[in-house]
């Protein structure tokens, strides 16, 4: 769905079925885009008591967020480079983490007994790399990025050597949850919670690509001169 589609009558399902990242607006605004998903856009914000324009808006903003150019970061202040990961890549992650985690865990609730060893390993796999990428991300933000942005970047070997292995070990938890997911092939008749987690995870993916390419293969080698 283009985002000129959307509009105050468009069902909340509908909407989420063909653009899932906009599951992420309605979850932070406790809208039921599942059971409730044959209700009119405007009906389930007045049933929030929420403004459907302002709604609207935030749907529009997150299918419209530009894509990351990478390349500009080649020669761009490394301040400024620390401060477009941490908008981009780790401010939304502390919403997507819990949102995704939550996710599976209702999936694997109501639809356990469609498909129970693989649902139960993927809301598991969820919740590790949960674990997995908060601490790392304070980590980054406590120990890392105030001594690249303090010009101590060249002594930062060893928080960035922990750094990249733990890269290491959330793309091994993305690898499986590829495997476990056939690639985030949808289920046929897979509800939208179960479609949003699918669409969410293989967004999760690319993110998390863009985001570590950007640490390992630009932020860090700067930093330490190599």
């Amino acid at each position: 769905m283009h985002v000129q589609q959307i509009d105050p009558d468009s069902p909340v399902g509908h909407i989420v079925a063909t653009a899932p990242l906009t599951a992420r607006v309605f979850t932070r605004h406790g809208i039921d885009y599942c059971c409730g998903g044959g209700a009119p856009l405007t009906a389930a914000c007045n049933s929030k008591g929420l403004d459907v324009e302002h709604v609207l808006a935030e749907l529009h903003a997150e299918l419209d967020t530009a894509e990351a150019q990478p390349n500009r970061w080649l020669d761009a202040p490394l301040g400024e480079l620390i401060d477009h990961i941490l908008e981009a890549y780790h401010r939304p992650l502390d919403e997507e983490l819990p949102r995704l985690e939550a996710m599976a865990r209702k999936v694997h609730s109501v639809h356990g007994p469609k498909d129970p060893d693989r649902l139960r390993a993927i809301s598991r796999l969820c919740s590790e790399l949960r674990a997995e990428l908060e601490p790392h991300m304070r980590k980054e933000e406590m120990i890392l990025f105030p001594m690249i942005r303090s010009g101590q970047g060249a002594m930062a070997q060893g928080p960035v050597h922990v750094m990249m292995l733990e890269h290491d070990q959330a793309g091994a938890l993305l690898e499986r949850l590829r495997e476990l997911t056939d690639g985030y092939t949808v289920p046929a008749g897979a509800c939208n919670t179960w479609t949003a987690l699918w669409h969410g995870l293989a967004d999760l993916e690319r993110s998390l690509h863009e985001h570590i390419h950007l640490e390992n293969n630009i932020l860090f080698p700067r930093a330490l001169g190599t």
